[in-house]
Parts: structure tokens; sequence; C-alpha cells
């Protein structure tokens, strides 16, 4: 898991070949202007999910996994309440992994929970359950959706 300010992106190009087209359209974008919902960058390799609204109080929050994507979670307004525990270290999920939403759900609680204001961002691999959200301000974000193993 990362947590730096957008100013930093650069040093994080080299962990995957689409960090930099990632990080350049978080840069170049206007993301306040920008629609709710699904945006394609690079086919289903790279695409951007912005959102806006209220999450849920922090002990409502759920740790999730991904195995096929790493997630960029950038916040555009607002502050996002977030949660990290090392996959390792979790219980069986009480909501399994499904390929079609690339998600399994846990039961286990967080004692690392971390505000990330506007301007900054994190990285969370396929090793990082995440709970993100646990908040009850309203927060526009969007999330870059990397595929662990790029087809370009």
């Amino acid at each position: 898991m990362i947590l730096d300010k957008l100013q930093n992106a650069s040093r994080y190009y080299s962990l995957h070949p689409l960090f930099e087209k990632a990080f350049r359209f978080l840069q170049e974008s206007d993301l306040t202007t920008l629609p709710i919902g699904q945006q394609a960058i690079e086919g289903r390799d790279l695409f951007a999910i912005i959102s806006e609204g209220t999450g849920v109080p922090e002990k409502a929050a759920k740790l999730e996994v991904h195995r096929k994507y790493i997630d960029i979670q950038y916040v555009i307004s607002g502050t996002d309440h977030m949660g990290w525990k090392d996959l390792a270290i979790c219980s069986e999920p009480n909501d399994p992994y499904t390929e079609e939403r690339d998600a399994a759900f846990f039961p286990d609680k967080t004692s690392n929970w971390f505000d990330v204001p506007a301007g900054l961002f994190t990285i969370f691999y396929p090793d990082d359950a995440h709970a993100a959200m646990a908040t009850e301000e309203s927060v526009r974000k969007v999330v870059l959706k990397i595929a662990v193993e790029a087809a370009g």
C-alpha cells in the first residue's frame, strides 16, 4: 500500500508499465467535471471510475481485495477515511472472490485507519485488503483500475 500526493506520482512510474499513463490521466484531466461512472483510458487494462457521495461509518466498512486489478484511489474533494490490512493475516472471506466483480470481502476489521484528503492518492495491490469510503462526509474521487498483467 502506498499513500502519497499527486505531485510525487513520477516516483511510481517504474512500478507498472501503465502507472505513468494512469497518473497522467489524473494530472491532465479536469476531474471536477468528469461525469460520474466509468471512463475508458486503455481498454480493460486501465480505466477510471469516478464517484461522488458519502460512505459508511467506520464500523460498517468492509475490507476487500482484488486479484486482476491494482487500485489507484485519488481523492478529488473531501476526505476519504480508509483502512488497510495485510491480506496474509486476514481470515477467510465471508463474501468469496468472484471474477465478475474482481473482489472478495472479509469480516476482519483493522486498526490501521488513515485519512486521505483531496490531492492525495493510495495504491492498493492484490495483497492489500482495504476499506475505502469509511466516512459520512461527501467525497468525490476517482479509482483507477490497472490490470496486474496488462496486455500491452
